[in-house]
């Protein structure tokens, strides 16, 4: 972990005279040079990027690494002496705990509004996604007929007993997931859903990474990952034989989730942690490559207008789930239990 410096005493901006700025389309640095994050991404070259807002801005990027828990506690143990200007999870269940918790502020920023689209930020402006990850359907082409695992649910079906691999309930992509079929589906139909794939007897195994080793290798069938994961499998080895399929393109969508960030409700450089999020936003902090953020770790971008990698063009396009950001977090809780309840591992 990077230790930040010891908190210094900055001359804080009023939120009002940062929303009438920013409304003006006028938002600027504070008079410090500095935006210091707490960040729980912890995968992805982000240095490039924040050189590159440094090399544009001449405002220094201080990062603070952690998992989200801890650096939520910390947030709020700090208070309003915290030197936390922004907030970066890689979750949006963590965004949305973060912003009930009191600890993201609401700001008003046109190039961001027109950056990330309505439905990758919060209502509120509170937090707002930078990236975007599919969680789908991996399979070996000729083992698998992809019309059978068309959807999430099918994967009940008694037909996959044996050839199943899942990552543990613990994991927060797996809460995300059920969360969404919760949304859709309500508590009772999700846990039978759930209680199909444990009757199924799946090997959980906690990386995807190594899900997408064990597909290759014939220890399973199918399992469910993010798709990034398979573009660095790609990228690295082009004849890796796993493929992706997207889950429910003919009902609700597939389910994706975001990086994403918020500046902290005490932030002593909320200009600053505006001009980023602008940045990391824009068509800079978006590129495909490793320069910008979600072509680091083969990611979707948020903005419309930015193209994805070439790997994941060949992926083909898909429709997601428009669950709103918010619903991540506020079914959490629902998630876990229904897990437990469903012997799901």
């Amino acid at each position: 972990m990077t230790n930040l410096p010891k908190p210094q005493i900055f001359m804080r901006r009023s939120v009002a005279a940062l929303t009438v700025c920013a409304a003006l389309g006028c938002t600027t640095a504070d008079s410090t040079q500095v935006v210091n994050i707490y960040s729980a991404r912890h995968y992805g070259a982000m240095e490039p990027m924040y050189a590159g807002f440094t090399a544009e801005t001449g405002i220094q990027v201080r990062v603070s690494h952690g998992d989200l828990h801890s650096l939520l506690e910390r947030l709020k143990a700090e208070g309003e002496q915290t030197v936390a200007d922004a907030f970066f999870a890689v979750d949006a269940g963590g965004l949305w705990l973060a912003a009930e918790e009191g600890l993201l502020q609401s700001v008003t920023s046109p190039v961001i509004e027109q950056n990330v689209p309505e439905g990758l930020r919060d209502p509120q402006n509170r937090f707002f996604a930078l990236s975007q990850r599919v969680r789908s359907i991996a399979y070996v082409p000729g083992r698998v007929d992809p019309a059978e695992i068309s959807t999430y649910e099918s994967l009940a079906d008694s037909k996959w007993r044996g050839r199943l691999c899942l990552r543990p309930a613990t994991n927060v992509y797996t809460q995300s997931l059920i969360a969404s079929l919760i949304v859709a589906h309500g508590e009772a139909r999700t846990e039978e859903i759930v209680r199909g794939w444990v009757a199924n007897d799946p090997e959980y195994i906690d990386s995807d990474t190594r899900i997408l080793q064990t597909v290759a290798a014939g220890g399973c069938d199918v399992g469910i990952t993010n798709h990034y994961y398979l573009g660095r499998l790609l990228r690295d080895d082009p004849d890796f034989p796993v493929r992706m399929l997207w889950a429910n393109q003919d009902g609700r969508g597939v389910h994706s989730n975001v990086s994403g960030i918020g500046v902290t409700a005490a932030a002593a450089n909320p200009g600053n942690a505006i001009k980023l999020i602008e940045w990391l936003s824009g068509h800079a902090g978006q590129a495909a490559d490793d320069s910008g953020l979600p072509g680091s770790n083969l990611e979707f971008p948020v903005n419309p207008e930015v193209a994805p990698h070439s790997i994941l063009s060949d992926f083909g396009e898909w429709k997601a789930d428009p669950m709103p950001l918010g619903e991540f977090g506020k079914y959490q809780a629902d998630a876990v239990g229904l897990l437990q309840r469903a012997g799901h591992r």
